[in-house]
């Protein structure tokens, strides 16, 4: 197999060029002229959540004179890639925006800095006490959610209707799906979607619609490679088929959304989770629209309510009371969340939502809605994963990879995984 995973933080010496281009190497909430205190803010995703963000910070600026934010965001996999260097240097940014995959890898590995230290500045009495909970490891509260996202199926509206295939539906099958990606690609000479096969999160949705899950209670492997062979060849089928993306499509998504085949107008949809979904507005001027992710067979849900991102605070930061400042802003701020909207996801702040959805207007009321129509039809979402997880998501990619280009079967594959998964989780 090509490519070689390392364990913890270590990265390869490629990743650590890529450090010292992009973020350079300083320390962690350095002062500048006038005695501001300079924190660094990073986060992921796409040109929209940027500029709302940019605003959100200019405001926070505004309220607290003596802070200067410098802010930077990039797509998915860079953004993961790059904090994995500055973890493993000590310098972390003093704010970052987190997945639900690496807080424990993250907290444990000590990068995180404990913010129930930080109650005097931190308000969290309005948010979810479940969701709350998905952000502690080990009795700290090392990582606070944003908002609340689901996945979604993401189509081209206009061209979904003018084919003539049935529209995608509540309480939907994997096989519906199928079978409508396949009409789709007859009906419009293009795959009807991105390949799913390469994600884990559509594996996972899957995986709960079947009864099982990605992860046990204790951390370890909730499925077999059984289970990942019968995924990985539902999807190499449909690509063959023509149904879904190419190979060549797939191998370049990089977890932007300008990277999908769906993106590039290479497919007429795609699974995405809803509120970046946002991005694909400007990538398909015909409209999109959002559905539920397909259920199992029988009709159990395998889609979720998920924490969607989290804050976390450097341990190293020079400066934890004004980075807990900024946390606290973007989570709690009316003003802050009129300007952020839903770009992370709906608010996890109670008060805040309440007063936020009805207001909303566009692609968030959609997602709004959309959040809404869901409410009482899923299970409970998972735990959060364990840190070797963070590492096995780009696994599963590549191993996938090596399906799709045909290099191995399914089954070979799913085994390949599957035993380094579990060497990965006992490490």
């Amino acid at each position: 197999m090509p490519g070689h995973r390392t364990k913890g933080f270590c990265t390869s010496a490629a990743a650590l060029a890529l450090c010292a281009v992009l973020a350079g190497c300083g320390g962690s909430g350095e002062p500048v002229g006038g005695g501001k205190a300079v924190l660094r803010y990073t986060w992921w995703g796409n040109p929209d959540r940027a500029a709302r963000t940019e605003q959100a910070v200019a405001l926070f600026e505004k309220r607290h004179p003596n802070v200067q934010v410098q802010t930077s965001f990039s797509g998915y996999d860079a953004y993961k890639q790059k904090l994995a260097v500055q973890a493993t240097g000590g310098d972390a940014p003093d704010v970052m925006q987190l997945d639900y995959r690496q807080i424990d890898q993250y907290a444990s590995g000590g990068v995180l800095l404990d913010l129930a230290k930080q109650k005097s500045v931190l308000r969290t009495s309005d948010i979810d006490a479940g969701l709350l909970a998905a952000g502690r490891v080990a009795g700290g509260q090392y990582a606070i959610p944003q908002a609340r996202g689901t996945e979604t199926v993401v189509y081209d509206v206009k061209t979904w209707k003018a084919s003539g295939v049935p529209l995608p539906r509540q309480g939907w099958t994997w096989s519906d799906w199928a079978a409508a990606v396949r009409e789709l690609a007859k009906k419009t000479g293009r795959p009807g979607a991105t390949d799913p096969g390469q994600s884990e999160d559509a594996f996972e949705v899957w995986l709960r619609g079947r009864g099982k899950a990605l992860y046990t209670k204790d951390g370890g492997l909730g499925f077999t490679a059984d289970d990942l062979t019968q995924w990985w060849t539902f999807a190499d089928k449909l690509r063959r088929e023509g149904a879904v993306s190419a190979a060549e499509q797939t191998t370049q998504m990089d977890g932007s959304v300008e990277n999908t085949p769906f993106g590039r107008g290479h497919a007429t949809a795609d699974t995405n989770w809803d509120a970046p979904s946002s991005g694909y507005l400007a990538l398909v001027p015909t409209g999109i629209a959002l559905a539920p992710m397909p259920s199992g067979e029988d009709g159990t849900p395998g889609q979720y309510f998920k924490p969607a991102m989290f804050l976390g605070v450097s341990a190293n930061t020079g400066h934890p009371k004004e980075s807990a400042q900024l946390v606290d802003f973007l989570l709690n701020d009316q003003d802050a969340a009129k300007i952020l909207g839903v770009t992370r996801g709906i608010p996890v702040n109670e008060t805040i939502r309440e007063r936020t959805v009805p207001q909303l207007k566009d692609f968030d009321k959609t997602v709004a809605a959309f959040q809404s129509s869901l409410e009482g039809t899923l299970k409970d979402p998972p735990q959060a994963p364990p840190s070797g997880d963070n590492a096995l998501q780009t696994t599963f990619q590549r191993d996938y990879d090596q399906v799709s280009y045909e290099r191995m079967s399914p089954r070979e594959a799913a085994e390949n995984y599957v035993t380094e998964a579990k060497a990965e989780l006992r490490s």
